[in-house]
C-alpha cells in the first residue's frame, strides 16, 4: 500500500475465494458485491491489492493453472505407470458426478473457454497456456506408458494428448450438466480404448 501500512488481509487467501467463486459462477454471473463478500475486502482493498474485475480474472486463471499443474505433476510421479495416471484422471472426473450440484464445477480453464474466451483474446491466451499444461502432462504419461508397455507404442503422442485433453473437457461438461456416474464410467471405458 502506497501509506506503507501492511496489507490486513491474506492477498493468497483472498485471490482463492475469489478463484472458487468465479469457478463456481462464471465470469459474467459473478458481481463485484460478490466478490467483496467472499474475499472479506473493501471495494479500495480489492482494487489496490489486485485491480478491477478482470484484472483479478486473469489472477484467478494463473493461479488455477499454477496449480494444476503442480497437482498433476505430482499425480504422475506417484502413478504406477503412465496408463494408470490418464485412467485416474478420467476417472476423477467421473468421480465429480457424485457432488452435489453446486459442487459439480467442472474446470475452471475449460468452463472460462466455453464462456467467453473467443471473445477476449487476453483471456483465451491463458486459457491456451493452461490447457496447454495439462496436455504437456498427459503427454508426459502416454511416453511413459509406451515405455513401460501399457500403452500401444504405435499411438501419436502427440495427437492423444490432445484427445484427452479433450476427453476431459467433455466428461467435466457432461457430469456439471447431471449426467451420472456409471454412464460416465462407461465412457470412460470407450475413451480409454484409445491407449489400445
Amino acid at each position: 500500500m502506497s501509506n506503507g501500512r501492511p496489507l490486513q488481509y491474506d492477498p493468497d487467501t483472498a485471490l482463492d475465494a475469489a478463484m472458487h467463486l468465479f469457478w463456481s459462477q462464471g465470469y459474467e454471473a459473478t458481481s463485484m458485491q460478490d466478490l467483496l463478500k467472499a474475499m472479506g475486502l473493501s471495494k479500495s482493498s480489492l482494487y489496490q491489492g489486485f485491480g478491477d474485475k478482470k484484472a483479478l480474472f486473469m489472477r484467478c486463471i494463473e493461479r488455477y493453472r499454477s496449480h494444476m499443474s503442480e497437482v498433476l505433476a505430482g499425480l504422475l510421479h506417484k502413478a504406477v505407470s503412465g496408463r494408470a495416471f490418464i485412467e485416474r484422471l478420467l476417472l476423477n472426473a467421473a468421480a465429480e458426478a457424485r457432488q452435489p450440484d453446486h459442487l459439480r464445477r467442472g474446470c475452471l480453464l475449460m468452463n472460462t473457454a466455453t464462456e467467453f474466451a473467443q471473445k477476449d483474446p487476453q483471456v483465451a491466451e491463458h486459457v491456451t497456456a493452461g490447457l496447454e499444461g495439462l496436455w504437456t502432462v498427459l503427454r508426459a504419461a502416454i511416453v511413459r506408458g509406451q515405455q513401460e508397455g501399457g500403452i500401444s507404442p504405435e499411438q501419436n503422442p502427440d495427437l492423444l494428448a490432445s484427445y484427452f485433453v479433450c476427453s476431459i473437457g467433455g466428461i467435466k461438461t457432461v457430469v456439471k450438466g447431471g449426467m451420472p456416474e456409471q454412464r460416465v464410467k462407461e465412457i470412460v471405458g470407450i475413451a480409454l480404448k484409445a491407449l489400445d
